[in-house]
C-alpha cells in the first residue's frame, strides 16, 4: 500500500446517476463525491437530494439534539485548536503558569481565532506510571481556572477522553461515571473522543446526565444512527474529488459541524477548500507527540480569511438553501479549476468559491440572475462590481474567495456586517513554504570537579551508537515521519525503529547507581532546596522523609529541575542519553530496584513543546493498548521520548536520575 495514496475507505463515495440507482450505500460515504462532467452536475444534484430523503426515512431522527439549549455554539464552531496542555502558547514553563491570554492572542494573530478548544492532557505520557486519564486531569495546579479564562475569552473547551486507557490504575466508578463527574468539575462544554467514531451510549447518557448540553466529538466518520446525538465530528483524511463533493454528515444535517484535519499533511488547501464550500470548519493541529506540524503561511491565511466570513455569515450556512457546485460558475472559470456553493437566505446570497489550480483565476467568476443589490468581497476586501458579464474577481491559487449578494430587502445588521467585512483588507498569501521548526538541544553544562560517588569512566572519541525506539506517531529527535501520508495505521503508527547516532563524547564520569532517597534527603538538609512548584515532589516520602527502610531505594517524584539541582550541588549534571548508553555498556554500572527509568540531560523545544529522552525503563508496565508509553526494563540502547508537562506532572514513581561529572 502506497501510504501517499489515499486507502479505499478514505475515498469519496461515488454518487450513482442511474435512473433507479439505490443510493442507500451513500449512508457510509464520507463524502459524495462530484462527477468529473460537469452535464452531470444537474443530475448529481438531484440525486444528493434523492438520497436526503431516502436517509431521513431510513435513519430514526428527529434533531431535537441540536435544540438543546446550551449546545448552540457546535453549529458554528469553525476553528477548533487541539492543544497540548502544555503547549509553550499555553502554558509558561519558567513561571509554571497558564497563559491563556497568550494562547488566544497568537490564535487570533494565526488563524483568525478559535471558537474552541481541545486540552489534550496527557495522551503521550499515560502509561509512564499507574496515573490513569483522570490522574492526569485532576493532578493539573489551576486547571479549572484555565477552563474558566478560556471561557471569558470566548472559547469553549474540550476534555480528551481516551478509552483505550483500560491497564492503569482503576478507579472505584466507571469510564463513564468518572468522566461525567470530570465534566462537572470542570465545567467543560465538550468530549473529544479520542480514537473512537461515537460514543458508548452508556457513556454519552452518563455525561448528559450531569450536563445535558455537553457536546461529543469523534475522529472520523460518523454513522447516520448517532448525528442524532453526536453535534460535531472530525473529517479526518476524507479524500475528495476534484470538483469538491458534499459532506455526508452535515448534508444529512446542516446545523451537525464537521471539522477537517490532516495532521502530517504540510498543505491543508484541500481540507480548506472543502470546508469552505460545505460550510464546516477546520481543526487546528500544530504539536504531535512533540512534533512539529505547524501550518505555513498560505493556510494560516486561507483560514483568517474564511472563519471572518463564515461567522458573519453562519445564519445562511446554516439555514440558507444550499446549492453545491453552483451552475452560475462560468465554463472558463471551472475549466481552470474554480468552484464553489451558493447559499440563500432572507434576500442575502453568500457565494463560498474555491480554486484548485496554483495559479491564480483572474476573471469572470460568476454569472448570477441576482444582480440587485450590494456586493462585496468578504474575504479579502476588495471592492468588486457585478454588471451584464458577470462579477471579475481573482480567486487566488490553492485559495477561497467570498462574494456576498446584500438585496433590498435585506436587515440592516447583515447589510453593515457585509459592508464591513466587503471593506476590510486581507490579502492573500502565497507562501506555501512549511514554517520548519526542528527542536533544539538545551545546553549541556560544563562541569569539572564533581563529588558523585562510585564511577564508571567514559572515554574521549567519536563512536557510532545503535539506538532503538518505539516511533509512537512521531520520531525520536527529528520531525514527523508521515507527512504527506494518509492515515498511517498499527502497527507501523507504533512500530520498533533503529537508528545509528554518530556522536562525539569529550569524556565524563557517570555515576554507577542512581541517586538514592537518602542522598536526596541530605542534598535537601543541606541546601534546603524546594521547587518553586511543589505539586507531587517526593510525593512518596511521609513527612518530608524517605519511609523506612527505602533509604537506598532511588529517589523519584523528582523532575528535570530537581534532578538538575541536585546534580549541580555535587558539582556534575546528568549523563546525556548517549553518555547513558555508552556508560551502561562498562563494567561496574548497574541497575538499583526498583528499576526506574533515568532522566538525561536531554532537553529539547521547538519553541511550542519540550521533551527529553529517558533510558533504561522501569518496573511498571501499562498493558493493553499500543498508546501507552513505553515500559518494563529496557536495554541500554533503548530510548524513550518522554513528551515533558507542566505543574510538577513530569514526577513519577518510575523514574529517577543519577549524576555525571
Amino acid at each position: 500500500m502506497n501510504p501517499l495514496v489515499p486507502r479505499p475507505i478514505d475515498l469519496p463515495a461515488k454518487v450513482d446517476l442511474g435512473l433507479r440507482a439505490d443510493l442507500a450505500f451513500l449512508d457510509d460515504g464520507k463524502i459524495l463525491g462530484a462527477p468529473e462532467d460537469p452535464s452531470d452536475l444537474p443530475r448529481w444534484r438531484g440525486k444528493l437530494a434523492e438520497w436526503l430523503m431516502g436517509a431521513y426515512d431510513r435513519t430514526p431522527y428527529d434533531g431535537s439534539h441540536y435544540e438543546v439549549p446550551g449546545r448552540e455554539w457546535t453549529q458554528t464552531a469553525y476553528s477548533v485548536a487541539l492543544v497540548w496542555l502544555w503547549d509553550e502558547q499555553l502554558y509558561d514553563v519558567r513561571s509554571g503558569r497558564f497563559t491563556p491570554e497568550k494562547f488566544v492572542r497568537c490564535g487570533i494573530e494565526d488563524f483568525g481565532g478559535y471558537d474552541a478548544v481541545v486540552l489534550w492532557h496527557a495522551y503521550p505520557v499515560i502509561g509512564i506510571d499507574s496515573r490513569n486519564q483522570f490522574d492526569f486531569y485532576r493532578d493539573v495546579p489551576g486547571l479549572r481556572e484555565l477552563v474558566a479564562s478560556l471561557h471569558q475569552h470566548g472559547l469553549k473547551v474540550f476534555l480528551d477522553y481516551n478509552p483505550w486507557d483500560v491497564g492503569t490504575r482503576r478507579m472505584a466508578r466507571s469510564d463513564a461515571d468518572e468522566f461525567a463527574a470530570l465534566v462537572a468539575e470542570l465545567d467543560a462544554d465538550g468530549v473529544f473522543l479520542d480514537t473512537l467514531k461515537e460514543g458508548d451510549p452508556a457513556f454519552t447518557r452518563a455525561l448528559q446526565k450531569v450536563k445535558p448540553a455537553v457536546a461529543f466529538e469523534g475522529e472520523s466518520r460518523l454513522p447516520m444512527a448517532r448525528i442524532g446525538d453526536h453535534a460535531l465530528s472530525w473529517a479526518q483524511w476524507f479524500a475528495d474529488t476534484r470538483a469538491p463533493g458534499v459532506l455526508r454528515a452535515h448534508l444529512f444535517e446542516r446545523r451537525h459541524m464537521m471539522h477537517h484535519t490532516r495532521r502530517w499533511n504540510r498543505d491543508h488547501s484541500d481540507e480548506l477548500q472543502s470546508a469552505w464550500v460545505n460550510g464546516v470548519g477546520m481543526l487546528v493541529w500544530e504539536s504531535v507527540f512533540s512534533a512539529w506540524v505547524g501550518w505555513n503561511a498560505r493556510d494560516r491565511a486561507t483560514l483568517r480569511r474564511m472563519v471572518a466570513a463564515q461567522r458573519a455569515f453562519s445564519p445562511i450556512l446554516i439555514n440558507g438553501d444550499w446549492i453545491p457546485l453552483t451552475p452560475e460558475i462560468p465554463d472558463k472559470a471551472r475549466e481552470h479549476g474554480v468552484f464553489g456553493s451558493r447559499f440563500e437566505l432572507a434576500d442575502v446570497t453568500f457565494w463560498t468559491l474555491i480554486n484548485r489550480d496554483d495559479e491564480d483565476f483572474d476573471g469572470i467568476v460568476l454569472r448570477s440572475e441576482d444582480q440587485v443589490g450590494d456586493w462585496y468581497d468578504v474575504t479579502s476586501g476588495v471592492p468588486i462590481t457585478a454588471d451584464d458579464d458577470g462579477v471579475h474577481l481573482v480567486v487566488p491559487g490553492r485559495g477561497v474567495t467570498g462574494i456576498v449578494r446584500v438585496g433590498a430587502t435585506a436587515g440592516s445588521t447583515c447589510r453593515a456586517t457585509a459592508r464591513r467585512l466587503g471593506t476590510m483588507s486581507r490579502p492573500h498569501v502565497d507562501d506555501s513554504a512549511f514554517p520548519m521548526a526542528p527542536a533544539a538541544r538545551v545546553a549541556v553544562p560544563e562541569v569539572s570537579g564533581a563529588d558523585i560517588g562510585p564511577v564508571v569512566e567514559v572515554p574521549a572519541g567519536e563512536r557510532v551508537l545503535t539506538v532503538r525506539h518505539r516511533r509512537r506517531e512521531t520520531g525520536l529527535y527529528d520531525e514527523a515521519p508521515y507527512v504527506e501520508e494518509w492515515k498511517p495505521l498499527p502497527p507501523r503508527l507504533h512500530d520498533q525503529q533503529t537508528v545509528t547516532r554518530e556522536i562525539a563524547l569529550s569524556g565524563i564520569s557517570v555515576a554507577i547507581r542512581e541517586v538514592t532517597n537518602a542522598e536526596y534527603a541530605e542534598f535537601l538538609g543541606a541546601t534546603g532546596y524546594r521547587p518553586f512548584i511543589a505539586n507531587r515532589f517526593l510525593a512518596h516520602w511521609v513527612d518530608g522523609a524517605p519511609v523506612p527502610g527505602t533509604e537506598d531505594q532511588p529517589v523519584t517524584y523528582v523532575d528535570l529541575p530537581d534532578a538538575r539541582a541536585y546534580a549541580e550541588w555535587r558539582g556534575g549534571r546528568l549523563p546525556t542519553e548517549d553518555e547513558w548508553q555508552v556508560a551502561a555498556g562498562l563494567d561496574g554500572f548497574t541497575r538499583a530496584e526498583p528499576q526506574v527509568w533515568n532522566l538525561t540531560e536531554s532537553e529539547h523545544s521547538d519553541g511550542r513543546s519540550r521533551f527529553c529522552i529517558l533510558k533504561g525503563g522501569s518496573w511498571f508496565v501499562a498493558e493493553g493498548s499500543d498508546w501507552y508509553a513505553d515500559g518494563g526494563p529496557q536495554e541500554p540502547e533503548v530510548s524513550f521520548k518522554l513528551v515533558l508537562t507542566g505543574g510538577g506532572l513530569d514526577r513519577s514513581e518510575t523514574i529517577g536520575f543519577r549524576c555525571a561529572g
